[in-house]
């Protein structure tokens, strides 16, 4: 039976396991889930939970088995299972390792393709794309799916998570470091993201989806022009399906959900569940038009918020917002004429009126993830400092603790 709006929630969380003596990636995911199954499995439910493996062997997916009546209680259920994992894999020298991007990891030399079921998709996928790069092998990420039923539920749903997506980075971006370096952003892990499907530009488009809000425009104008574009590439049609679509947020009618992707994950699933809650709030209220009427949400065209998008990926928190008909489409105070993003975010939590959870008051008071990272590691950044602070991740992702 199909779920309407805000009827429930699908949470996925990928991390990447790493050697607990180096934190060197670890591609282990096929032995673990065999671990638990008693023999091979790319699949295991637990009931409330599911596990599953990735395109690459240093992954694994946490997610709910099936959509949640509520996001309460999540976070407790993911932290559980994060506890089994890590039990498992240190009898085996591994632990996982939290955080979007590995801050060393070098995808040329260490990635290594999921060889077991459905390795035909990815193989094609590596064919086509090479996916040693770290916009295929090096980005963990949460999706957050919500529900819809008909067409003119998926229009509402679709108009709303169009007009949340460029904030998301300035609550979640997580992945400062890459192959060792500050590299000026917050969230690396959107710019590999936004480039990987670079051989076929329609698979991505701008990150922001197009202003479409039928199933049959988004058919016409989004899949059948990725498919087509893809055909010559892929004459087997292995990748003629809705995840070929690699925008910020695509739309699942094969689940009657759409998958917002631009979420990096964070240090301990309690951090997660906060910015989940946070961000489907303010889709909620915008798809019951107490923010702005839905009229106005369709009128937002994709340059500018692709605009807000690349500067929040850029620098987070602190990216200043001078649009004021977006500000005031998400309820910021009449008259005010800009803002930064975490200004922003703290005026919906309050006025919203959000639980305020521990890690959301963390991360409004400190910065994103990323932020943290990066005081932590110091103007330096040596490769000493990195380790020490992964390290502490490590532990946040066992005990279930914010990074501060």
């Amino acid at each position: 039976m199909s779920l309407r709006l805000f009827e429930g929630y699908g949470i996925e969380l990928e991390y990447m396991i790493v050697d607990r003596a180096t934190l060197k990636a670890k591609p282990i995911a096929d032995l673990l889930l065999a671990d638990f199954a008693g023999g091979p499995a790319s699949d295991l439910s637990f009931g409330d939970t599911a596990w599953s493996n990735e395109l690459v062997q240093h992954v694994i997916e946490l997610k709910t088995d099936g959509p949640a009546p509520s996001l309460s209680g999540l976070a407790d259920l993911f932290q559980r299972d994060l506890r089994r994992i890590n039990e498992a894999l240190e009898k085996r020298g591994a632990a996982i390792l939290p955080s979007a991007m590995h801050p060393w990891f070098d995808p040329a030399v260490e990635t290594k393709i999921w060889p077991h079921e459905y390795t035909e998709v990815y193989r094609t996928f590596d064919r086509i794309f090479d996916c040693r790069g770290h916009g295929w092998s090096n980005l963990q990420s949460m999706h957050i799916n919500l529900p819809f039923t008909g067409a003119e539920e998926f229009g509402r749903l679709h108009a709303a998570i169009r007009l949340v997506l460029p904030l998301l980075p300035a609550l979640a971006a997580s992945s400062p470091l890459v192959e060792g370096r500050v590299t000026g952003l917050l969230d690396n892990r959107l710019a590999y993201y936004r480039m990987n499907s670079r051989r076929i530009p329609s698979a991505t488009g701008q990150v922001i989806p197009e202003q479409v809000f039928t199933p049959e425009d988004y058919h016409r104008e989004i899949l059948e022009r990725i498919w087509a574009d893809t055909a010559p590439l892929d004459p087997e049609g292995l990748l003629r399906h809705e995840f070929a679509n690699a925008r910020g947020a695509i739309a699942r009618f094969d689940r009657g959900a759409i998958e917002i992707r631009v979420i990096d994950v964070q240090e301990c699933p309690a951090a997660d569940l906060a910015i989940a809650e946070l961000c489907c709030a303010v889709v909620q209220a915008l798809v019951e038009q107490r923010l702005c009427d839905t009229a106005v949400q369709k009128g937002f065209e994709v340059p500018p918020l692709h605009t807000l998008f690349l500067s929040t990926m850029v620098q987070g928190e602190a990216a200043v917002i001078s649009d004021r008909d977006y500000l005031s489409a998400l309820g910021f105070p009449a008259g005010q004429r800009r803002s930064t993003a975490g200004e922003l975010w703290a005026h919906l939590l309050e006025h919203l009126g959000v639980p305020r959870h521990p890690s959301l008051d963390l991360l409004l008071r400190e910065g994103t993830l990323a932020t943290r990272i990066l005081k932590a590691v110091g103007p330096q950044a040596s490769r000493g400092a990195q380790e020490e602070v992964y390290r502490a991740l490590l532990r946040s992702a066992e005990e279930g603790q914010p990074f501060a």
